[in-house]
C-alpha cells in the first residue's frame, strides 16, 4: 500500500516515526512519502520536505511568509498527484492539513487524521470541515472522543497517547551515564523566547529559597546558549546553584525530585515521569486578555485536562509569583501526602492514555484495516 503522511512540526516527526515503524509491521511493502523530520526519515519514509521548511509561529511570521506556505501547498498536491497514494494520514498540524484534507477529498483521496486539532479550546467551527472531509480520525486525548460524539455526532477513534510509549522507552534505556547531580529541581520554562522571557526569571528566582537543591533549565535546542545567559547573569543572591542542559530534558526528568513548568506537552511528560510539578504560565497582557475570551477550557494543563480535574497547581498570569512557587515547591518537596496523591493520580493518567496498548500501534491497525476494507 501507499500512504503520504504530513507533519510540520518536531512533535509530529516524533511521533510520525513511531507511526512509520509501526505500519511496516503491518504492512511490509509500505511504501511512504512524508512531509516531516529526520525521525519520519530514520523510520523507512522518503522525505519530501522536513518541518523546519515550514514552521512559521505566530501572526505576523505568517503574514510575512504566506508565498513561501501557498507555495508549499501547491507543491503537496502536486505530489500527492503524483504518488496516488492509497490514503493520505495527517499529523496534527492543522492550519496547513486541513487544506490538504478539503482538497484531497474533492480529489477522491481517502484521508485519516490522527492527532485531532485542539478544537475543543478554540476554532471549534473548524470541526464542520473536518467531518466532511475526513474519513477517519484517530485522537489521543480520551475526553476528545466524548466531545466528538455528543457535541458534534461523529465516531471518533481514541488510540491512547503515543507520549506513553516514547516515555516508557526512554525509562528502559535509564538516564545513561552522566547523572546531573543530585536534588535536581527540572526547570522546563517553553521553547519560544518571549515565553521564556515572562517565566523564566520567576523560576530562576525561586533557588534562592532551596540553597540544597540543584536548579537545571531544560534549553530549547532551536534557541542559543547566549539568550539563556542573559538571564543568569542577571541573577541577583542565587545562581550558585543554577545549571542548564540541552537535548536532555528526558535525563533531566528522570533524575528530578519536582519540576517548574511551562504549559502545553510538557506538562504531560513530566507526569509521564512521575514528578511532583507546577505549572508556569503567563503572556502579554493583551495577548492573555484576548486568549481568556477565545480559549475554551477549565484548565491549561494538559494533566488536569485529561483527569477532569486539579491534579497539578496552574499559577496564570499574576498568580505566577516567586512567592506562590516557593510555597507550592515545598509543599511539593515535602508534604508526603502530597506526593502519594500525585503518585496516585500520575498512575491512573498512564493508565487512561494507554488503554489497550501503545498509540501507535493501534493507529497503524487502525490505518491498515481502513485501507483493507
Amino acid at each position: 500500500m501507499k500512504y503520504y503522511i504530513i507533519s510540520g512540526e518536531a512533535s509530529g516527526d516524533l511521533h510520525g516515526s513511531n507511526l512509520i515503524k509501526e505500519l511496516h509491521v503491518q504492512d511490509a511493502s509500505a511504501n511512504i512519502r512524508c512531509w516531516g523530520g529526520d525521525l519520519m526519515q530514520a523510520a523507512g519514509a522518503t522525505l519530501v520536505k522536513h518541518y523546519s521548511e515550514l514552521a512559521f509561529m505566530g501572526f505576523a511570521e505568517v503574514i510575512k511568509n504566506l508565498p513561501t506556505i501557498f507555495r508549499n501547498i501547491k507543491f503537496c498536491k502536486e505530489d500527492i498527484t503524483a504518488f496516488q497514494p492509497d490514503v493520505i494520514v495527517l499529523i496534527d498540524y492543522p492550519g496547513f492539513n486541513l487544506r490538504i484534507a478539503e482538497w484531497a477529498k474533492k480529489q477522491g483521496f481517502r484521508i485519516v487524521y490522527y492527532i485531532s486539532p485542539q478544537v475543543w479550546a478554540w476554532k471549534e467551527n473548524r470541526v464542520k470541515k473536518m467531518k466532511h472531509c475526513i474519513d477517519k480520525m484517530l485522537v489521543i486525548l480520551p475526553f476528545e472522543k466524548e466531545y466528538y460524539q455528543n457535541k458534534w455526532h461523529w465516531d471518533v477513534e481514541y488510540v491512547g497517547h503515543p507520549l506513553v510509549e516514547v516515555v516508557e522507552a526512554s525509562q528502559e534505556l535509564g538516564v545513561g551515564s552522566q547523572m546531573l547531580g543530585e536534588n535536581i529541581i527540572a526547570l522546563l520554562p517553553g521553547s519560544r523566547k518571549q515565553e521564556i522571557e515572562k517565566k523564566l526569571p520567576i523560576m530562576l528566582a525561586v533557588s534562592k529559597f532551596f540553597p540544597d537543591y540543584n536548579f537545571v533549565v531544560a534549553k530549547s535546542p532551536g534557541l542559543e546558549d547566549s539568550f539563556y545567559e542573559t538571564f543568569f547573569n542577571s541573577l541577583s543572591g542565587a545562581g550558585g546553584n543554577i545549571s542548564a542542559v540541552k537535548n536532555k530534558t528526558y535525563e533531566l526528568l528522570m533524575q528530578s525530585s519536582a519540576a517548574l513548568v511551562t504549559s502545553g506537552t510538557a506538562t504531560l511528560e513530566t507526569a509521564l515521569f512521575a514528578v511532583p510539578e507546577a505549572v508556569c504560565y503567563k503572556a502579554g497582557t493583551i495577548s492573555y486578555e484576548i486568549g481568556k475570551r477565545v480559549v475554551n477550557v477549565k484548565f491549561i494543563s494538559l494533566v488536569n485536562l485529561i483527569m477532569d480535574k486539579l491534579v497539578v497547581k496552574e499559577f496564570i498570569q499574576n498568580e505566577l509569583t516567586v512567592k506562590n512557587l516557593t510555597a507550592e515547591l515545598n509543599e511539593l518537596l515535602n508534604n508526603q501526602e502530597r506526593r502519594k496523591q500525585l503518585a496516585k493520580d500520575y498512575a491512573d493518567l498512564k493508565s487512561l492514555l494507554s488503554q489497550g496498548g501503545h498509540a501507535s500501534a493501534k493507529a497503524a491497525k487502525s490505518i491498515y484495516d481502513f485501507i483493507k476494507k
